[in-house]
């Protein structure tokens, strides 16, 4: 990471989802002259526009979004390309004097910008024409890696063919294992200046509330018919098809739910997500500043001026 400008100002707004992260964000963007760098696992993706709650033209208000409609969903998206998208980012408000808020609720981005990842190797192309041969037969790829790296295949899925491929990767072009080779290549933090962290909280009843709220929203507002027009155009197979909103949409569309039970499977669904944002922001975090909307609105208002 380049030396930061003593200029250019950053900080992040962090939250489970529906808490308000993103209209907060446009209010202190525009008192920052500041840029938005979205933190979320499913506006990245084009198209998929209502179930990820995505901001739209209007409710940006002007203030640049980075990190929506990066890429298409049957895409591979990891913390590598978010990470990336950071650098670039920051590059362009170090260009035009913009100051830079983080927002979002993957918090596990976050914590690998400030933590780091650890640099992949270049992939030689004879190591890639073995790695697929190897891929041609999945199970017995993971089996073959677990065989060598119980430890760090035992969190990857049989079925998980860009992680397997990943470590596929490092071995054959290192020789060593991904956990040999992690160790030798220690992650180096992206963000090493200390970044102000921003934490709405919500009681959980009250959360749950606006989930519900928000989902018959998305509903009134299109989703089924979004859901239809990814699943022609991608098919069910890419993991953004998987995500909360839409997996329950495939399941009213092949006859599984009625609508009201599709409301509440959402809902639920969503409410469940927020637990574990939450739980993981509390755990992962320190040195947060935790508040409701209103006083974090007051206090990053208040610190502008």
């Amino acid at each position: 990471m380049q030396n930061i400008p003593k200029t250019f100002k950053q900080l992040a707004i962090i939250g489970s989802t529906a808490s308000g992260k993103t209209s907060l964000a446009i209010k202190v963007a525009h008192q920052m002259n500041a840029y938005i760098l979205s933190l979320d696992s499913l506006s990245i993706y084009k198209d998929i526009d209502i179930v990820s709650a995505k901001p739209s033209l209007e409710e940006r208000e002007g203030i640049l979004h980075f990190g929506l409609d990066y890429i298409y969903p049957h895409e591979n998206f990891d913390v590598t390309i978010f990470i990336k998208l950071y650098h670039e980012t920051y590059d362009r408000c170090v260009r035009e004097g913009k100051n830079l808020i983080i927002v979002g609720g993957t918090g596990f981005y976050l914590k690998m910008l400030i933590n780091g990842i650890s640099k992949l190797p270049s992939i030689s192309d004879k190591t890639k024409e073995e790695v697929h041969v190897h891929l041609m037969n999945l199970q017995q790829a993971h089996a073959f890696l677990y065989a060598l790296d119980e430890n760090y295949m035992g969190a990857i899925e049989t079925t998980d063919a860009y992680r397997i491929e990943k470590a596929l990767n490092i071995y054959s072009e290192t020789k060593l294992t991904p956990s040999q080779y992690f160790k030798a290549h220690p992650p180096k933090p992206t963000i090493t200046d200390p970044l102000p962290i921003y934490q709405i909280v919500w009681e959980r009843s009250a959360l749950r509330e606006r989930i519900a709220k928000r989902t018959t929203m998305m509903v009134n507002a299109g989703l089924i018919d979004e859901i239809c027009m990814l699943e022609a155009k991608y098919t069910r197979k890419p993991n953004a098809m998987k995500a909360i909103g839409v997996k329950e949409t495939l399941a009213y569309l092949d006859g599984i739910y009625t609508k009201e039970m599709l409301l509440e499977k959402i809902t639920t669904n969503t409410s469940r997500l927020a637990k574990r944002q939450t739980t993981f922001n509390n755990s992962q975090f320190t040195n947060v500043t935790k508040g409701n909307v209103k006083e974090l609105e007051n206090l990053l208002l208040l610190k502008g001026k």
